[in-house]
């Protein structure tokens, strides 16, 4: 009998996630039930930044009382076998940071290439913030210090997203504006405390966390800026064991 094709997800997290709020870890609950797994195998990539002793901490600490088996993947030490180390976990999380510099350093090692090699064999992608966006053709980012900016990323999923959308004061204006002079495509927008499920490259839900927090498409529509709230789940509140 033919083995199952086992589905492809990727979570997009705008912000608010296990290291901003630990004693809610909805999303983190959320993420690992994809897996069907009793005890799933989650791989932390903090290269946006610059892999933190904290961070780390802190993602070990929130996952193991979740009941999973975390390990972190680090690249400003000796690096070691990507696709052993990536292709054999059930999930691989994302933490923020300067995505310019995370994506560039990715490159140099061909981890997007075993990126896409566990999304297509069906390990959980996730990720916030930098991590949220590394995902599509296009993100919007504060990797430089003095203002936001499309980026390019590594387009497993269509368009453009952008995190932190109700978080940080200029996030909406700078979106509606790059939308008006056409120089993103169509805008997923993450508030902080949601977060969007893709299975394969369609978007499945949006789920939520914060009393407040929602999804949006935004997009140019006969000249106008035109912004749409997704429908939403919301999650119960989860606190580690």
């Amino acid at each position: 009998m033919a083995e199952t094709t086992r589905q492809q997800h990727i979570v997009a997290i705008g912000g608010a996630a296990f290291r901003a709020e630990p004693e809610n870890l909805a999303v983190d609950r959320y993420i690992l039930n994809l897996t069907k797994k009793k005890r799933p195998t989650v791989c932390f990539i903090p290269t946006a930044s610059a892999e933190p002793a904290e961070s780390i901490a802190t993602f070990y600490d929130c996952y193991t009382r979740l009941g999973a088996t975390p390990s972190v993947l680090r690249l400003f030490q000796r690096t070691p076998d990507l696709r052993e180390t990536l292709l054999t976990k059930d999930v691989i999380y994302v933490g923020g940071g300067n995505t310019k510099s995370m994506l560039a350093v990715w490159r140099e090692w061909g981890l997007d290439v075993v990126l896409r090699e566990a999304w297509k064999s069906g390990v959980v992608l996730a990720g916030v913030s930098a991590g949220a966006i590394c995902w599509f053709d296009t993100g919007v980012t504060d990797s430089w210090a003095n203002h936001l900016a499309p980026l390019d990323c590594l387009g497993f999923l269509a368009d453009t997203c952008c995190p932190h959308y109700d978080g940080e004061a200029d996030r909406r204006p700078s979106v509606h504006d790059f939308v008006t002079r056409g120089l993103v495509p169509p805008v997923l927008a993450l508030d902080d405390g949601a977060a969007a499920h893709f299975i394969g490259r369609s978007l499945h839900r949006v789920v939520t966390w914060k009393p407040n927090a929602r999804g949006y498409t935004v997009k140019l529509r006969r000249g106008a800026v035109l912004e749409t709230e997704w429908p939403h789940t919301a999650l119960a509140a989860v606190s580690p064991r």
